[in-house]
Parts: structure tokens; C-alpha cells; sequence
């Protein structure tokens, strides 16, 4: 029988390992919005990591549905990879929005939410929406 603790933990490696995944595909998303394509380049500058972080990560991307891309061409998200970004922009904003309203710096919220945003629950997620909806 698993534990609450044992529980928690694995609720964490779990969102871990999505950090990645929803980093990336936010990224490209905004990107695409914002200049129309995304590229091996412009993501390594907007996430802080080599270009052969990113190759690496998009090759894996790939593999499991995330994106499509072609050696030297954009990259570009798949339907799923689509939805994802939507949601994580979401949760980010919502987080963000919600630090914001309890006094944070505008600054210090967008880069508390940019870790909150891969481990806050569900109901903690709709509790925050709840009361900045309220403010």
C-alpha cells in the first residue's frame, strides 16, 4: 500500500518529468505566435540551452507525438503537442495571476510560476482560479 508521502513523491517525479515537455511546446507555441515558426536556434536562445539540448529534446519530442520537424526546417506542434502548450499557458497564467493578487512583484511571479506551474494540482490550480476570479 502506497504511502501519502511515497505518494507525493511520485506525484513530483511525475511532473518532473513533464517540465520538460510543456516547457518546450510553450515555447515553440510562442514562438510560432510570434514570428511564425519556430527554429533549433531561437529555441536554444528563449530557453537558455544549446543548440544540441534542443536537437536532442526535439528528436525525443518527435518520438512521442509532440512535434514534427525536418533537419534545417521549423519545427512545428502536433494537435497534441497543441494542447498541451494551450493548457500549460494556462496553468502559468493562472499561477501567475494568482501571485500577482496576493502582493508578489509582477517580475518575481512570472518566475515563481514558471516552477509552480509543472507541480500545482488540480485543486490547488482551481482555488487559485477561483480567488483572483473574486479580486
Amino acid at each position: 500500500m502506497e504511502t501519502a508521502r511515497a505518494a507525493a513523491l511520485r506525484s513530483t517525479r511525475e511532473a518532473h518529468s513533464r517540465e520538460t515537455v510543456e516547457d518546450y511546446v510553450e515555447a515553440i507555441a510562442d514562438l510560432v505566435e510570434t514570428t511564425g515558426e519556430a527554429r533549433v536556434t531561437d529555441l536554444a536562445r528563449l530557453l537558455g540551452v544549446s543548440h544540441v539540448t534542443v536537437n536532442r529534446t526535439i528528436a525525443r519530442l518527435q518520438r512521442d507525438g509532440f512535434v514534427s520537424s525536418q533537419p534545417y526546417r521549423a519545427i512545428f506542434l502536433t494537435d497534441t503537442g497543441k494542447k498541451i502548450a494551450v493548457e500549460s499557458k494556462a496553468r502559468h497564467q493562472t499561477v501567475e495571476n494568482f501571485l500577482r493578487a496576493i502582493g508578489v512583484p509582477a517580475a518575481v511571479a512570472q518566475k515563481d510560476a514558471e516552477g509552480i506551474e509543472h507541480h500545482v494540482s488540480r485543486e490547488t490550480l482551481a482555488a487559485f482560479q477561483r480567488l483572483t476570479q473574486q479580486t
